[in-house]
């Protein structure tokens, strides 16, 4: 029994002792040498050059713009104003004793939260009812025309000088905690009194914002808010407010109390700004560089070497890096840097992207920010891209337009849980000029796998 025993002892440590400590080969050695991986970076030179927009992308935003700005840098013009409906909720109601049912003041508020240029700059605006509404279902662009919805010829019902910063408040008012900058435009009390008698009579038109807009009261189609005059400056708007005022009993505290009720465009009605860029052919001539120009001026389109790729092995990653320069100029008043970027291709764009409500999928289209430390945008692996542009050449589905890509500068809405749910143009005041062109080539890294 004791000689068993030692007798495997002994053939366990011969075991153990031909047994090699250094995996650094283990799984190698038993591939074939003829089958091992290696990679390999190629450098491909992109083409690029300005791609005009014409004034005419799809006028979707949470915000509307007002104002005109020439930017001294570029010598570009900015001029825009907008249209709007007006919300009316629910829940809508008025008091029951309206003193004679007559409106004492009505004003039209424009919220401004951020704007570009001199708050002083002096600009007069007009505003029109709209006569024909406009349909929520349907895509409006920035080159819209507000001759089709509203009588320029006719008397505005509001006119108004303003500048961004209201210089008819008190300094202790404008910087209060409760301000929000605003431009105030007073309309005439008969509006007001006639939609006031209107609930009155016909409270059903104030079920919904459906019913609002075919109720056929004054200013319930919308409103056109046409800039006359004036440059410097260009205010953003989120929210424009219709005020109605009035004096009424107040049945709960027994006495007469001024009330208000409120129209509000919003994110549920139709909004629809109009741009008109003047001088962009500045920077269309200039071969020597690529611009993106915000808002509804300049893309920047680029032309991928898609022919070139070797299709023999494998593409694991490609990087796409386009270089800002610098600005040249030291301006009081300086236009904003496109902060989101999205890649998308030229067929994408004009087969209706945006009106399609699509995202990016990391395979035809791809987001990137900018990088203030490398002056950059990069796309660090549009390795999808080159593949489904290479096989669509391959297999003979390549249009003519197969390998180009379009740089547009977005705005992007998020979920909850910071997913992307939705994309628009960017219609802040923008502008970069980026390296590229007719000589300047953008550089594409492209890494490799293959078996040798």
């Amino acid at each position: 029994m004791k000689i068993k025993q030692l007798l495997t002892t002994a053939a366990v440590a011969l075991c153990l002792l031909s047994c090699d400590d250094n995996t650094d080969s283990l799984g190698v050695d038993m591939m074939p040498i003829g089958d091992l991986v290696s990679n390999e970076y190629k450098n491909y030179s992109v083409s690029t050059s300005s791609y005009a927009v014409g004034d005419a992308v799809l006028a979707r935003t949470e915000r509307s713009y007002i104002g005109r700005y020439t930017d001294a840098e570029t010598g570009t013009t900015v001029k825009s104003d907008f249209l709007c409906q007006l919300y009316c909720g629910e829940n809508f109601a008025l008091p029951a004793k309206i003193e004679n049912d007559s409106c004492t003041r009505l004003d039209l508020r424009l919220f401004i939260p951020e704007f570009v240029g001199d708050s002083l700059a002096s600009f007069k605006l007009s505003v029109y009812e709209l006569n024909k509404q406009l349909d929520p279902n349907e895509d409006y662009y920035t080159n819209i025309d507000p001759s089709k919805f509203c009588d320029l010829s006719a008397e505005p019902i509001a006119t108004k000088w303003y500048t961004i910063s209201d210089r008819t408040i008190t300094d202790s008012a404008r910087w209060s905690s409760d301000y929000s900058n605003n431009i105030r435009i007073s309309l005439p009390t008969e509006i007001g009194t006639k939609i006031l008698r209107d609930y009155r009579s016909h409270p059903e038109h104030f079920a919904s914002t459906a019913t609002w807009l075919q109720s056929g009261n004054p200013c319930s189609k919308g409103l056109y808010f046409k800039l006359d005059y004036g440059d410097g400056a260009m205010a953003y708007i989120d929210i424009v407010q219709f005020n109605i005022y009035f004096n009424y009993f107040d049945e709960d505290y027994q006495k007469d109390t001024l009330g208000v009720c409120s129209f509000a465009s919003t994110d549920a009605v139709v909004k629809a700004t109009r741009f008109e860029n003047t001088n962009l052919n500045i920077l269309m001539d200039d071969e020597q560089a690529t611009y993106l120009k915000t808002p509804a001026g300049i893309f920047t389109m680029a032309t991928i070497p898609a022919e070139e790729i070797n299709t023999q092995d494998t593409i694991n990653s490609a990087k796409l890096t386009f270089t800002r320069y610098n600005d040249t100029t030291h301006e009081k008043f300086k236009l904003h840097i496109p902060q989101t970027v999205l890649l998308v291709r030229l067929d994408d764009y004009l087969d209706g992207f945006f009106e399609n409500y699509q995202v990016n999928n990391s395979r035809d289209s791809y987001l990137t920010s900018f990088n203030s430390s490398t002056n950059t945008y990069t796309f660090n692996n549009i390795a999808r891209l080159l593949t489904t542009m290479v096989n669509e050449r391959k297999e003979g589905k390549a249009s003519a337009n197969w390998n180009k890509v379009l740089l547009i500068p977005v705005k992007t809405t998020k979920d909850s849980s910071g997913n992307i749910v939705k994309l628009n143009h960017d219609f802040d005041m923008g502008y970069t000029k980026l390296v590229g062109g007719k000589d300047d080539k953008v550089t594409m890294e492209v890494l490799y796998s293959k078996f040798r």
